[in-house]
């Protein structure tokens, strides 16, 4: 039988290092695991949270009350070259990174997007996880050939083709209600010899303009059409403004960072100012890419 712990503290399984216990917790490691924990929840009747790799989640302080599953070690994954294509099998805990690195080493252009993106491959897809500069691919929806999932409504593990997907910004929707437990990526060989170059200076880049050093989510708001939610923020003074321990990052404004004993309710007071301000000053409504997990009320 799966083992279930209970009131699992969930913070250091966040990057914002944040969040509360887990009423119940597991950490399937293979198929039997994930229906057992399903089952679990079902017989108890209990909510189930999908925990991958905590980069794009505010856990709430007072925790999460169903179950939750933690998908760190389904992590596993498959190369392989196939009519002029590298295809990679992963399960959903593969970090973006060890997909980049796959890419990377036969210096395909995927490299370059995946190279400083936080979290694993489940929440890449769920999120459609991408960069904002003009690199091809810069999203999941361009390499993601296929997605396996386990249906709740069936009880069972089915794959669909990523074009039965609904594919949209920061977001990947039609494979509900489930779980994703592993995915199929692409991309046609031939290599790019300035590949390695390019993701080191990307890399370099990211280490200048990004706060790299403190626990953050990555970027918090999603960009509005035409603009930089990173630039609205600045153009409204907002660099620096702290609550408690959490703060808007004075090196890159759509990131707030965890200065050292920062509560998730010190980030979700710093999220509603600055929503709250840019929407006065500027008129543009910013949304969150964060996704909000446990009891906030």
């Amino acid at each position: 039988m799966m083992n279930i712990v209970q009131n699992q503290i969930l913070a250091n399984l966040t990057s914002w290092k944040v969040g509360g216990p887990a009423r119940y917790f597991c950490q399937p490691e293979n198929y039997k695991d994930i229906s057992e924990a399903v089952e679990f929840a079902e017989k108890n009747n209990l909510k189930i949270v999908i925990l991958g790799g905590g980069s794009n989640v505010l856990v709430s302080d007072k925790g999460i009350s169903g179950v939750v599953l933690h998908l760190g070690k389904l992590n596993q994954m498959t190369v392989k070259e196939e009519n002029g294509n590298l295809k990679i099998s992963a399960q959903a805990g593969v970090p973006k990174s060890e997909l980049g690195r796959a890419f990377l080493k036969k210096k395909l252009a995927p490299a370059v997007f995946l190279a400083g993106l936080p979290g694993d491959i489940g929440g890449g897809i769920v999120m459609n996880a991408g960069v904002s500069d003009a690199t091809v691919p810069k999203e999941f929806v361009e390499i993601t050939e296929w997605v396996e999932i386990y249906r709740f409504d069936q009880k069972k593990f089915i794959t669909m083709s990523a074009d039965d997907l609904a594919w949209s910004y920061r977001k990947c929707s039609g494979w509900q209600p489930g779980i994703i437990v592993q995915a199929g990526f692409q991309w046609k060989l031939g290599e790019s010899p300035d590949i390695v170059e390019t993701v080191f200076a990307a890399n370099r880049l990211r280490v200048g303009k990004q706060p790299l050093n403190l626990p953050s989510c990555g970027s918090v708001f999603k960009n509005p059409t035409g603009d930089k939610a990173g630039r609205l923020i600045d153009s409204c003074g907002l660099k620096g403004f702290q609550v408690g321990k959490a703060q808007v990052s004075p090196k890159h404004a759509n990131f707030i960072v965890n200065l050292g004993g920062a509560t998730a309710s010190d980030i979700d007071q710093v999220i509603r100012y600055v929503k709250k301000t840019v929407m006065e000053k500027t008129k543009v409504e910013l949304e969150a890419e964060v996704v909000y997990l446990g009891n906030w009320d």
